[in-house]
């Protein structure tokens, strides 16, 4: 099993989810993917460790294996169920939230990949010189941090509105995937700055991105200069 960039994709966009409820269907209208490539990347997510099992989905879809082989193996039988009511304080905290979702977010190990395995399982490569959106230390994420003068990057884009130097995106569908999601687009260009960034934008980046998909770890330790 290899992961693929929609793999992060789609784990960042669980991120920026948080506790909404979502389907297959929405996760890839709103990624640019088919239905299937989602799934394939969920599962490969869930085996990565990036992703988790949600337990009271798990344990929903085992009682409903295990009424079926009941009904299975007494087909005779006629039963009559009463659901049991559960109070909610007595759901165990890690069970609570969207329990429709099929998975969550596993915060620590995907942080701990954004920030140290990602930019070398998926390089950034420069492109020519193109108009775009803005990326790396160009996008909103760094508003106000930079001084004006510095090189932009941007994703090459037809309704990119500035000029700048190209990035490969990490993933074709990425900007359109970060227009819709201003959350997305806060990581991805994050993501963009540790791979395409200079040693400050890639100290900032890691700060952001780690509070972003991990809040309640500790600020990562900064990159020291070379030279």
């Amino acid at each position: 099993m290899q992961l693929k960039p929609q793999d992060f994709l789609v784990a960042l966009k669980l991120v920026a989810w948080g506790d909404q409820r979502w389907t297959y269907a929405r996760l890839a209208q709103e990624l640019g993917l088919s239905a299937s490539e989602a799934h394939a990347s969920v599962k490969r997510g869930l085996l990565s460790g990036l992703l988790l099992q949600n337990r009271a989905s798990a344990a929903s879809n085992a009682s409903a294996a295990s009424a079926g082989a009941h009904a299975l193996q007494e087909p005779q039988g006629i039963y009559r169920v009463t659901r049991k009511r559960v109070r909610r304080g007595a759901i165990p905290s890690e069970e609570l939230g969207p329990l429709d979702n099929p998975v969550r977010v596993h915060a620590q190990a995907l942080a701990e990949f954004a920030l140290h395995g990602a930019k070398y399982a998926f390089p950034g490569v420069r492109l020519p010189l193109a108009v775009g959106v803005p990326t790396s230390h160009s996008a909103p994420a760094f508003a106000g941090v930079f001084a004006p003068g510095s090189t932009d990057f941007v994703w090459p884009h037809p309704n990119g509105s500035v000029r700048g130097m190209g990035v490969e995106p990490l993933h074709p569908s990425a900007p359109f995937a970060a227009m819709q999601d201003a959350k997305l687009y806060d990581m991805l260009a994050l993501f963009d700055a540790l791979r395409v960034g200079k040693a400050r934008e890639r100290n900032m980046a890691m700060e952001r991105l780690q509070a972003l998909i991990d809040p309640s770890a500790p600020a990562p330790s900064k990159e020291l200069p070379r030279g």
